[in-house]
């Protein structure tokens, strides 16, 4: 059995009083460090919602719709560290937070989710807003809890807590029907729980890192690829070190983007689908592959059987065993937490055989930078991160949504912190950008938030923008606006031979007129003069302002590896 010792917050309620679930629950959350709870509410959850009146310590923020509390929540979750809370009620509610459920889950993102549901006597009835929520969200949760019986809430909401942030982070979902929400208990606060069978952090095999060292000594062509477990392992400084040990280059997933600097010589950039030259090619010509926290998922490895064909060694370091050898037979297996195995490997590193190696990394670098045709006359993309990325200096944190902007984002805005980049990777999840800044900036509130959007997915959730008025949080949103599905249409452009079909967003709302009906500071530009104006008028506002650059639909994101093709077989646009 595992015994967690729990926190102790003190809270305003009075414990040994008879409270409700409601209140128990509200007290819980309190008790486990909850600095801001994401919801909406509705007649399944109003008790919950009425518990709220007249508690000064707990703090709510209502958003306008349940996807954006969701992603507000995993905004914030993926940005502190911290376990992200929302709340929605039953039926449309609940289900209404599938897609971001499945969002954090594949991102592996610690939320406690709690839906409210119809009271027991009536389950099973199909009544009014009736949804089983823990059926439907089984396959995307890592755990789930349905409550009968309210002296069951305090042990299950800090379970969930424990289950949600521990071993392979990920969501947690608790049904409680609004009868209990309402029954009576005497409730004391528990400071430990016991789960029994539940080992999330296996000890790492010093003998498989023995092993590993073994293979760093005798290679002479190691590449490093850190993806996100790293940052949810808080392993950065540990990869660092273990970097300047070996001598091993490091390219970087797109949610390991930030847990090893950029600016560091010997990082490669990102690989993988719209990966770097260098570091795609270090991959297909590597002796030695070392994947720290990388699931080895299909846009990192493209064609499966044509990847990294020359490695004599493949080395897994992962928490989650079952993502050992589940993509890429592997032929040394670290499991455990990557933060352990890096210490314990630190104590015995040794350099590798790379000189010549890194020299040739180094000189594909130069050779092959990241670049795009510059225009006088329009303001590309690119020049918009390039931009963001020198005012801000690189110490912002920015969140993205899903498409072309997502990967110039990843291209040319240099990451050197962890836990700077928040973005939808496993789902590619559109709408998450924006509401994701706003629980960044909530669980950031001294720093610098910067969302870039599409004007395709910044319209899935632009509602959100209420709450960044009514609550003064300053979010710079950004949309780069090219009035299509950029992504989409790239790939019909290159692989359907340019029939277009259903792409052209034209007749969307003025983005700057849409802000400012919500009391948000609306910007435009469409050159580069009028781009440095008004970003650094944007940068000087103190609230939240949305703006909106106007840019080219044809502009593609280069390098480009096409699905079904190896990662040495680039497309690199007009630099081919």
């Amino acid at each position: 059995m595992d015994e967690v010792s729990m926190p102790t917050y003190k809270t305003h309620q009075q414990f040994q009083d008879l409270l409700t679930g409601s209140e128990v629950l509200l007290s819980c959350l309190l008790m486990e460090g909850t600095e801001c709870v994401f919801g909406y509410p509705g007649g399944n959850v109003l008790y919950i919602y009425d518990a709220m009146v007249g508690n000064p310590d707990f703090k709510h923020i209502l958003t306008r719709h349940e996807q954006g509390a969701i992603h507000a929540a995993d905004g914030y979750a993926r940005s502190t560290g911290k376990v992200g809370v929302c709340i929605a009620t039953s039926g449309p509610g609940a289900t209404n937070l599938v897609t971001g459920i499945a969002t954090a889950y594949m991102d592996s993102v610690p939320l406690v989710i709690i839906t409210g549901n119809v009271p027991t006597t009536v389950m099973g009835t199909d009544a009014f807003q009736e949804a089983d929520i823990i059926s439907i969200t089984m396959p995307i949760t890592k755990h789930s809890y349905s409550v009968r019986d309210v002296h069951d809430l305090p042990r299950i909401i800090h379970e969930a807590f424990h289950i949600a942030n521990t071993g392979r982070r990920g969501p947690v979902l608790i049904d409680i029907p609004k009868d209990v929400s309402n029954q009576k208990m005497l409730y004391h606060p528990s400071n430990k729980l016991t789960l029994r069978g539940y080992c999330p952090t296996p000890s790492p095999d010093s003998n498989e890192i023995d092993k590993l060292i073994q293979a760093i000594a005798e290679s002479e062509k190691p590449v490093i690829i850190a993806g996100g477990g790293v940052v949810y392992s808080n392993a950065s400084n540990e990869l660092l070190e273990f970097v300047s040990k070996t001598k091993i280059p490091v390219t970087t997933t797109l949610l390991g983007l930030g847990s090893f600097p950029s600016a560091h010589d010997l990082w490669l950039g990102m690989p993988g689908h719209h990966g770097t030259y260098t570091a795609n090619m270090a991959i297909q010509n590597a002796d030695l592959i070392i994947s720290i926290g990388s699931r080895f998922d299909d846009r990192v490895t493209m064609k499966v059987n044509g990847f990294a064909p020359h490695a004599k060694w493949i080395a897994h370091i992962d928490i989650d065993p079952a993502e050992i050898g589940k993509n890429i037979k592997t032929d040394i297996a670290c499991v455990g937490d990557i933060k352990a195995v890096l210490e314990y490997a630190n104590t015995k590193a040794t350099p590798s055989k790379s000189n010549s190696w890194i020299n040739k990394m180094q000189e594909n670098k130069s050779m092959y930078p990241l670049r795009y045709k510059d225009s006088d006359t329009e303001l590309k993309p690119q020049f918009v991160l390039e931009m963001i990325n020198e005012t801000t200096r690189g110490n912002a944190i920015i969140t993205t949504d899903v498409g072309q902007h997502q990967m110039w984002t990843a291209q040319f805005y240099k990451f050197n912190h962890s836990r700077s980049l928040v973005t939808s990777g496993g789902t590619g999840t559109m709408g998450f950008g924006f509401p994701s800044a706003i629980g960044a900036q909530v669980g950031n509130p001294n720093r610098l938030v910067v969302s870039i959007n599409g004007d395709g997915g910044m319209q899935m959730c632009a509602q959100e923008m209420a709450i960044c008025a009514i609550h003064n949080i300053p979010v710079k949103i950004v949309v780069i606006n090219n009035q299509v599905l950029g992504m989409v249409r790239q790939q019909q452009e290159i692989v359907y031979e340019r029939r277009y079909s259903q792409i052209d967003l034209a007749g969307s709302p003025d983005c700057v007129k849409l802000a400012e009906a919500y009391g948000v500071k609306g910007l435009r530009a469409s050159t580069k003069a009028e781009a440095y104006r008004i970003w650094l008028e944007a940068l000087e506002t103190s609230g939240p302002v949305l703006v909106e650059f106007v840019v080219p639909k044809e502009e593609n994101v280069y390098p480009m590896v096409l699905s079904g093709t190896t990662l040495d077989q680039l497309i690199m646009g007009d630099f081919e």
